[in-house]
């Protein structure tokens, strides 16, 4: 069965060689990337993988969530984002967990420092506000600081320009389990964004709305639906003095609420039609930019206010209960490229970090007082590109307020053989994880806990053939985590806290790629293979394909994507007999139609089939699963 599922996985990403046979008619594409050296470059020149969606591609698949967006990526499990809209999410790079994955906002580290695991929730952005994603997968702690031990998700927003333009949507869909298809439009998405430029001003306005009801999060007969609501509102300044100076400026509030079910249980039923959750977050970035002779200096400043509140029915208390948690996170990087020659430039720079929290339960309050911590790391890399060999090697100083300083490096050469467009990619990096300022304060918190320890070493190839109109990449990777954090509870004592784990745990993986485009018909496939341990395997796919055939023809466009997971593991806490029980989850195939067709220069329509053949399928125990649903849209351009 293993060797079939490998063997049929090499086969599909082979696929596009044949057809790329046909014709010389071809395509080359000059892709740019930033998060590997924090500065834009080719992405043929990095050694890094780095997964990029554009934003073309973002366009083709309007009316999706940031999370349905990014589960596409190889090697990345978004579970969450096939359930009812509002359901809570769960990030897995390279069989990684929330705590290994750092997300960043136009470079800047965004967190919530009051959560268990510091992440961010993803579900605060629209996709409409977001010009391009890059995933850079691997240790990347040196660059990044503590969090990125996976990877790292670098959401690129859309900026002003120098054109002024302004853009307005609407769209409506249904949202339906496999139990149920109502033609009936249970989801309004409209929003819209102005941009104007006057010399050396630039100025972007952009306002974003979501309403969604329909169904239960708790996937049991008769639930009650539950509501999910979202707003956004940005404002983005540009400002160019003169041919070295540059400041842009970023200031947004994202909100969140919605209605949600209880963890589920063997014991009662989780749908409750009581709880709401609130999360408001104001986010502020300043990015001045000097260029001169050499190289570029640059500032990084951002700051996000995380303030989130939850009304929940206890059935133990028999009464509504109420949660409030609150953090500030402040980031500074000051860091400057300095090119030696045309093959060689260092980056070097400072990153400073502050963040607090507080929050106030039925149970306990943690004061801000004494929730917050800081550090200040500096950081130095060296960067050689030639046309054939490159390297990208680095060091990283991170010096904490609690803990001792922890040191992380990275390597990365590469090689371009000069008569043959093959690249040959290797890296080794190390990166830490610092325990979340809730693991070490809470009522479970332990302030004995020391940081946790990952290492990465990989390998790969990439090719290009035909004028780069066929791309093709693999590459193997083991990652090994140790001193791991860990929720410990003993039924015996009914004692339960945070503990470092003793041990090493080992991931193995493969991941394969192809990207072809011909003429009018563009084709791309991945496939990720993911062995984790016992101790990590719960809810990472083993096997996981992805698929996109699209057809552009003068005006319209038609894609088609296909989903495979393989069956998982998960775990729900048995409330009879106090301890934790795993349950099998079967395999699942998904089929989505995406169609866009432009009716002049101004007008275009969109429309998307989510779940075309109502497949079921669970993705966490106890909770809804989206069937078929259909999605329309119309956008305007003034």
């Amino acid at each position: 069965m293993k060797k079939n599922i490998l063997m049929s996985a090499f086969l599909l990403t082979s696929m596009p060689f044949l057809y790329a046979q046909m014709s010389q008619d071809t395509i080359g594409l000059k892709e740019v990337v930033i998060s590997n050296t924090k500065f834009p470059m080719q992405r043929e020149q990095s050694g890094k993988i780095i997964e990029k969606i554009t934003s073309e591609q973002l366009q083709q698949r309007a009316g999706q969530s940031v999370a349905q967006v990014l589960n596409t990526v190889v090697g990345l499990e978004i579970n969450g984002s096939q359930s009812a809209t509002g359901k809570n999410l769960s990030y897995y790079l390279r069989g990684g967990r929330n705590r290994q994955v750092l997300i960043l906002i136009d470079g800047i580290p965004v967190t919530d420092a009051s959560g268990i695991t510091h992440e961010f929730d993803l579900r605060l952005l629209p996709v409409e506000q977001i010009e391009a994603i890059e995933v850079m997968k691997g240790a990347a702690s040196t660059l990044y600081g503590s969090g990125a031990a996976t990877g790292v998700i670098n959401i690129l927003t859309k900026k002003a320009g120098k054109e002024n333009s302004s853009l307005a949507y609407f769209r409506l869909g249904t949202q339906n389990s496999q139990e149920q298809f109502k033609a009936k439009a249970y989801e309004v998405e409209q929003g819209g964004s102005v941009r104007f430029s006057e010399e050396k001003l630039g100025v972007q306005i952009q306002l974003n709305h979501q309403e969604v009801s329909g169904i239960s999060q708790a996937n049991i007969p008769n639930a009650e639906a539950d509501r999910h609501s979202r707003m956004n509102a940005s404002t983005q300044i540009s400002y160019q003095w003169n041919a070295k100076w540059q400041l842009q400026s970023w200031i947004g509030y994202d909100r969140l609420k919605n209605q949600y079910d209880a963890a589920y249980d063997n014991t009662n039923t989780h749908d409750v039609a009581e709880n709401v959750g609130t999360i408001e977050n104001w986010r502020f970035q300043l990015n001045p930019t000097y260029k001169h002779r050499k190289g570029i200096l640059k500032l990084q400043a951002g700051f996000n206010q995380v303030q989130r509140d939850f009304s929940e029915f206890s059935s133990f208390a028999n009464a509504m209960q109420n949660y409030s948690y609150a953090s500030r996170n402040l980031s500074l990087d000051i860091f400057h490229k300095y090119e030696l020659n045309q093959k060689w430039f260092v980056v070097t720079g400072v990153q400073s970090q502050f963040q607090d929290m507080q929050s106030t339960t039925p149970f306990d309050e943690i004061l801000q007082s004494n929730a917050k911590f800081n550090n200040i790391d500096p950081y130095a890399s060296v960067v050689y590109q030639s046309n054939t060999w490159g390297l990208n090697t680095g060091v990283r100083s991170h010096i904490h307020s609690i803990y001792d300083a922890q040191w992380v490096f990275h390597a990365n050469p590469s090689y371009q053989f000069a008569t043959l467009p093959i690249k040959l990619m290797s890296s080794y990096s190390t990166a830490y994880v610092v325990p979340s300022l809730y693991q070490l304060y809470s009522p479970f918190g332990n302030t004995n806990l020391t940081p946790e320890k990952n290492r990465t070493a990989e390998i790969g190839i990439e090719t290009q053939w035909l004028q780069k109109s066929l791309k093709w990449q693999v590459n193997a990777f083991v990652r090994e985590e140790g001193n791991s954090i860990q929720f410990s509870f003993d039924p015996d004592t009914f004692v339960s806290k945070y503990i470092n784990v003793d041990g090493i745990n080992q991931v193995r993986g493969l991941e394969t790629s192809v990207e072809w485009r011909q003429n009018q018909w563009n084709y791309q496939a991945n496939y990720a293979f993911t062995e984790v341990p016992e101790a990590l395997n719960r809810l990472i796919p083993k096997h996981k394909i992805n698929q996109q055939l699209g057809y552009q023809i003068t005006k319209s466009y038609v894609g088609i994507e296909h989903q495979w997971v393989s069956d998982r593991q998960d775990a729900f806490f048995d409330g009879t007999t106090f301890t934790v029980q795993n349950i099998g989850l079967d395999a699942y195939h998904l089929l989505h139609i995406n169609f866009q067709h432009r009716w002049n220069d101004r007008i275009q329509f969109t429309g998307r089939i989510h779940n075309v053949l109502n497949e079921k399928f669970i993705e966490n125990i106890g909770f809804t699963t989206l069937g078929t649903n259909v999605k329309l849209g119309i956008q305007f351009l003034f």
